[in-house]
Order: structure tokens, then C-alpha cells, then sequence
């Protein structure tokens, strides 16, 4: 007779209250029906969910206790690459494993292209972090909880020195929410964002590689209710300053829906006030090949007319309008730039393109020797890439 099968999955946490409060991650008890705590000593405590948030990855979950051993949080926006770190888990099963490394990284990006709604702002360690340590903790060496162990990198599968954190000023303020409300709302602008780099800092007329980028605005978000343009350049909220997208994310998260912030923007090298008012994060919501199509050029890039077909195979949402990329030469700018086949360019040098016919010209037109800088919807979002000229050019 068939029979049915309990599956089981183990992960790590955090004691952070002496009532027995404790922090994991989300895709640790994620579509549990049964949690069981085992404690340092051997004792096994049934536990009961609190709440949890999917997008920042991380869970409450609490057991009957007084007096329990519990750990402080420390400051994650104090720490420095090289500062000594330990790692605590259960990797693989074996309970109770402590390893040692350093920080090896700041404010590493989300590495989820399903869900770039997702903050980043990770701690890269090299402390040993293997299948089992999720929710565990990263205590800095006051024994101070400065991160929440959550993924790895690694072509196996196990430990290849890149392990990474949630960092305790995003898993903090959540934690504290999901305790007090049992569920996290999330402030939503409705905007994609990038990084300024060094390299597209100049067609913004920035001196520096710091800000966030606006690289699409959502209809009928916050972000253009506010009048929110591409190629915005964000530099501050509510007068911190933005260095990157990822602080601008953990800024905007920290806000509720309903509250009004206010961004210091840079258009077209004008400083202007934004005030923006937060709505609740909500998940988003032909058939014969164009005849117009353009050879490699100078740049190494094939384009085409976008299809209503392609749009279908891409996932690409209407709003989404420009050249798809049919074939890209190796060793390319093209290439360099890491447009692959299936993006679409939006843009060339801040003007919107419409057909392969627009981006053609517009890269045409950009004069020998001199960069270009296109703006690239690619596996489910808009970034700015620069086109080096080649150097034969």
C-alpha cells in the first residue's frame, strides 16, 4: 500500500530574546507544518511560527523558555573588510559548528535576477558557510550578531569561500517588525535602479561613480506619480546620502507604505527635490519576424524589431519597447558590455529607441573613438551599459 512521506529540512537560528524569540531565514521553515528547536544542551522545544518575509529572507519563529541564552545585535554598518568573523550553523547536520574568517566584502549585490525587488546590501564572508548554516548567526568578535548567514556561492554546491549574509541593519528593524506585526510591509517606489559606475558617470555629468540610477519607472507607481524620470540619478533620502542602489533599497525598506520621503535627484545635471509618497510592494504584474534587421557594425551587435512573439518568449512586459538583440560578436563592445541575445536596447545615449532602425542610427551616429551608452532590459530588468570603442577604431 502506498505510503505517505514526511520530509524533513534542517537549518540554524538565532536566539535573540531570553522568552525564546529566534531568527532564521525564510526558506528554512518555509511550508513547514511541524518546527522543532534543538538547543545547545540536546533539548528539543516544539516551536511555532511568528512571521516571516519572504523578500529579505528571514523568519521569527518562537519556543516556550525564560532565562534562555541569547545573543545581541551588533552594528553592520561599523564593520570593514578583513575584521575576524565567526560563523555559526548546523552544516550538513552537524550541530553546533563554528567556523572562522574575515569579512571579506561589503554591500554585495542582490544575485537574485528573478526578483531584483529583493534588497542587497550583503556581507561577503569567508568564514565556511555550507547547506545547514541558513539562518544562522555572524557574530563579529564581541559575540555581537552583525549578519544572518543565508547563501552561498559555489559551483558544487558547498563551501568555495564566498558565503554571504543578510546584514543586521536590514535583519534587525524586520525582525523587530515581524514580532511586533506577525508580517512585514514593504515601502515600493516603482522604479529600477543601477549602480553609477566610473564608467556612465560622465553621460550623467557626475565627477563621481556614487548614487542610484533610474534605469525604468513603473506606470502608475510612486515613483512617476512623483515625476520620477530615466536617467535620474538619486543621491539622497530624506538627507542620507545614497551611495549605491542597494543602500537606496535598504533606505526605502525601512520606510512603511503610506509614508512620504523625500529624494535629492540629479537631471540632466540640476539638483531637484522629490518628495515621494510610499505605496505596499505588490508583486508585478505576432508572429512573424520584422523584416528590419541590422548587421554587426562597429559595435559587433545584430538587431532587430521587436515581435509580439519574442515579447511571449522573453516574458517582457508591455511597457517594455526598442531593438532586440539577435547576435552579438565575440570580443565585441558589444560583447564587453554584456548584452547577450534576447536584450532588448531601450535606449542609445539617452534617447528612447523605438525599432532596430532608431538603434542603429543612434549608434551610428555616436562619433569615432567615443563611448556609447545604451540602456539594456535584460532577464527581467533595465540596466545601463557602456560601449567601448574598439581599439582599431
Amino acid at each position: 500500500m502506498p505510503q505517505n512521506r514526511v520530509e524533513h529540512g534542517l537549518g540554524s537560528g538565532v536566539i535573540i530574546s531570553p522568552d525564546g524569540y529566534i531568527v532564521t531565514n525564510n526558506h528554512v521553515i518555509d511550508g513547514a507544518t511541524d518546527i522543532r528547536v534543538t538547543m545547545s544542551n540536546r533539548e528539543v522545544m516544539p516551536a511555532k511560527l511568528v512571521g516571516a518575509d519572504p523578500l529579505t529572507d528571514l523568519a521569527v519563529i518562537k519556543v516556550d523558555g525564560k532565562s534562555l541564552p541569547s545573543v545581541p545585535w551588533g552594528s553592520s554598518t561599523e564593520l570593514r573588510p578583513g575584521q575576524t568573523v565567526l560563523a555559526f550553523g548546523n552544516p550538513y547536520g552537524f550541530r553546533f559548528t563554528v567556523t572562522r574568517g574575515i569579512i571579506s566584502a561589503l554591500n554585495r549585490p542582490n544575485p537574485d535576477p528573478s526578483d531584483r525587488r529583493k534588497p542587497g546590501e550583503f556581507i561577503q564572508t569567508d568564514a565556511a558557510i555550507n547547506p545547514g548554516n541558513s539562518g544562522g548567526a555572524l557574530v563579529d568578535a564581541r559575540g555581537q550578531v552583525i549578519g544572518i548567514n543565508t547563501f552561498l556561492i559555489s559551483n558544487s554546491g558547498s563551501f568555495s569561500g564566498m558565503g554571504f549574509a543578510i546584514p543586521s541593519q536590514i535583519a534587525e528593524p524586520t525582525v523587530e517588525t515581524l514580532i511586533k506585526y506577525g508580517k512585514v510591509t514593504h515601502g515600493f517606489i516603482g522604479v529600477q535602479i543601477a549602480d553609477v559606475t566610473p564608467d556612465n558617470a560622465k553621460f550623467f555629468h557626475l565627477s563621481k561613480a556614487e548614487g542610484a540610477l533610474v534605469s525604468d519607472v513603473q506606470a502608475d507607481a510612486p515613483g512617476a506619480k512623483a515625476g520620477l524620470k530615466r536617467g535620474d540619478v538619486i543621491t539622497q533620502l530624506d538627507g542620507k546620502s545614497v551611495n549605491d542602489a542597494g543602500q537606496l533599497q535598504v533606505l526605502v525598506g525601512q520606510h512603511k507604505p503610506g509614508d512620504t520621503i523625500h529624494l535629492q535627484v540629479l537631471r540632466d545635471d540640476k539638483p531637484m527635490s522629490v518628495p515621494v509618497t510610499l505605496e505596499d510592494l505588490k508583486n508585478p504584474n505576432s508572429t512573424e519576424k520584422a523584416e528590419a534587421t541590422h548587421g554587426k557594425g562597429r559595435w559587433g551587435v545584430s538587431l532587430g524589431d521587436l515581435n509580439d512573439q519574442e515579447r511571449e518568449q522573453l516574458q517582457m512586459p508591455s511597457s517594455v519597447h526598442g531593438a532586440v538583440v539577435e547576435e552579438v560578436q565575440p570580443g565585441s563592445p558589444a560583447d564587453n558590455a554584456g548584452l547577450q541575445q534576447g536584450d532588448v536596447i531601450q535606449e542609445v545615449n539617452r534617447q528612447p529607441v523605438k525599432s532596430a532602425g532608431d538603434a542603429a542610427e543612434g549608434l551610428k551616429g555616436v562619433q569615432q573613438g567615443q563611448d556609447a551608452l545604451v540602456l539594456v532590459w535584460s532577464s527581467g530588468g533595465s540596466t545601463y551599459r557602456v560601449l567601448h570603442p574598439s581599439s582599431n577604431e
